[in-house]
C-alpha cells in the first residue's frame, strides 16, 4: 500500500465514523509508532495544541511506561509470550463526552479516538465504532 492510499484510507475511515457512529462530534486516528494524529474530523475547529495533546493521551493511554508494565505482567502471569499490546479498547467518560479509543486489531500502530456526546447509547457506540474499525483493519489486511 502507498502513503497516498494509507493517508486516504485513514481520511475516509475517520469520516464515516463521524456519519456512522451515533452523537459522532469528532474522530480521529493516532499513529502509536510516531504519535502522531493521522487525520480528524470534528464538528467544532479545535487548536493544534489541543489535537496533539490528544495524541499524545492516546500514547500514553496504550503505550505509556506503566501500561507497558501491566500488560507484561498480565502476559507473564497467564505464561503468554505473544509479543504486542493487550488493552484493545478503552472507553472514558467525561463531563459532557463518551471517548472510546480503538487499536486495530491488524496493525498495533493504529489506534482510533471516537468522542460522542453524553446522550449515545453506549452499546450502539461500540457496535457502530467496531463495524467501521472492521472496514481500518481490512484496508491493512485484516
Amino acid at each position: 500500500m502507498t502513503e497516498v492510499s494509507i493517508s486516504q484510507v485513514v481520511t475516509n475511515v475517520v469520516r464515516e465514523f463521524r456519519q456512522s457512529v451515533p452523537e459522532c462530534v469528532a474522530a480521529g486516528v493516532v499513529d502509536m509508532s510516531t504519535g502522531m494524529l493521522l487525520a480528524v474530523d470534528t464538528v467544532d475547529s479545535h487548536p493544534a495544541e489541543v489535537l496533539d495533546l490528544l495524541a499524545a493521551a492516546t500514547f500514553d493511554m496504550f503505550q505509556g511506561r506503566n501500561v507497558v508494565m501491566i500488560e507484561e505482567m498480565f502476559n507473564k502471569r497467564r505464561g503468554i509470550e505473544k509479543q504486542g499490546h493487550y488493552f484493545r479498547e478503552i472507553l472514558v467518560n467525561s463531563e459532557n463526552l463518551v471517548h472510546l479509543f480503538m487499536r486495530s486489531s491488524v496493525t498495533d500502530d493504529m489506534v482510533a479516538v471516537v468522542v460522542c456526546r453524553r446522550a449515545v447509547n453506549i452499546g450502539m457506540l461500540f457496535a457502530q465504532a467496531r463495524l467501521v474499525m472492521r472496514g481500518l483493519d481490512t484496508s491493512f489486511g485484516g
